[in-house]
């Protein structure tokens, strides 16, 4: 794994060329381009700067008890690309989206969006600001209808003004213009002909499609995605995979946890691997299989170490012991075999 790719003589997209390239409209044809221009060759390391980064980490910790779930010293997300985040069981990924959306708070810390501080801000102050996430476990409202679950998703509508709602006049209008919207939208992820079902006869999958719908009402400008893929039909797999990769394609930037390596390689720009609440690799797509650290946070430090001769005598003498006793006849439950291969 080469430590400064930049070494190898390409050049890496510098704030410049970004801003230049968005200035002559390249952004709008080819955004995925973009990203990967912007993180082409940056060096494979924990913390590593971006060209141009959406969201900024410092010195991120939460902890539950003796428990130190999340623990980021430093970390940058790019503008307008897909970064995936992912980890063993327990590396504390979900929490971390839980902290840059204000469902929690660390215990030390700062991070911020487009340079403004998130700190201290509760989850609808950091949607307002552009910041939206969808679940693991998807929150439709079942007992409203998918359209009605739509409308929740519209920002700063008069209607909910007490003294607005009395007078339909200053509403009517942007209310038509959200049920507009909605309706392209659910067309979008083809859950139009589903419009007037309550959300709770929806399948998973459907639930995720419309959790992605509902979150884009709000025009937001970074996605967080937490396993979107979970429990979906694999006939809509591809389709939601679609749907991520639009995304980007219409500017937004997106942060999406997942656990299937084969999507992770797919719509990756980026990818960060956590483990144990710490992020111990950052790097593009096809350099992760080749960190030893990412290896052994999924498989083990030692999984393929070789075993020493004290260790290959023992299993040697625990399989000798076994075919002995098959041998013999001797039910296996007659006894307990010792390392040695005696009956005790």
């Amino acid at each position: 794994m080469p430590a400064d790719p930049s070494a190898q003589g390409s050049h890496a997209a510098g704030p410049e060329e970004i801003a230049a390239a968005r200035q002559a409209g390249q952004h709008r044809a080819a955004p995925q381009r973009l990203a990967q221009a912007a993180l082409k060759d940056l060096p494979w390391e924990v913390g590593v700067a971006k060209p141009d980064p959406a969201v900024v980490l410092d010195g991120i910790t939460r902890t539950f008890g003796g428990l130190t779930a999340v623990s980021v010293d430093h970390l940058e997300i790019q503008r307008g690309g897909i970064t995936g985040l992912i980890g063993p069981n327990g590396a504390g990924k979900t929490t971390l989206f839980n902290l840059l959306t204000g469902f929690d708070q660390p215990n030390t810390g700062t991070w911020s969006f487009d340079g403004r501080d998130l700190g201290k801000l509760s989850p609808h102050q950091v949607a307002r600001l552009g910041v939206v996430r969808t679940f693991q476990l998807t929150k439709a409202l079942s007992r409203l209808t998918v359209l009605q679950n739509m409308l929740l998703g519209a920002q700063g509508q008069r209607g909910e003004s007490f003294m607005r709602a009395l007078l339909p006049g200053t509403w009517r209008s942007q209310e038509r213009a959200n049920t507009e919207k909605a309706m392209d939208l659910l067309q979008r992820f083809k859950l139009d002909a589903k419009k007037d079902d309550f959300a709770g006869t929806l399948s998973g999958g459907q639930r995720k499609l419309l959790e992605m719908a509902r979150a884009l009402m709000s025009d937001p400008k970074v996605v967080m995605l937490d396993e979107p893929m979970a429990g979906v039909n694999p006939a809509l797999t591809q389709s939601l995979l679609g749907h991520v990769k639009d995304l980007r394609e219409e500017g937004m930037t997106v942060i999406f946890v997942e656990h299937d390596m084969d999507v992770v390689r797919d719509i990756s720009d980026w990818v960060v691997v956590m483990a144990a609440g710490k992020v111990i690799a950052e790097g593009p797509p096809e350099s992760i299989s080749q960190n030893q650290a990412v290896v052994d946070a999924y498989l083990g430090a030692h999984h393929d170490a070789p075993l020493t001769v004290e260790e290959e005598d023992r299993v040697l003498a625990e399989v000798q012991a076994e075919i002995a006793l098959e041998e013999s006849g001797t039910s296996p439950s007659s006894g307990v075999i010792s390392s040695e291969g005696t009956s005790r």
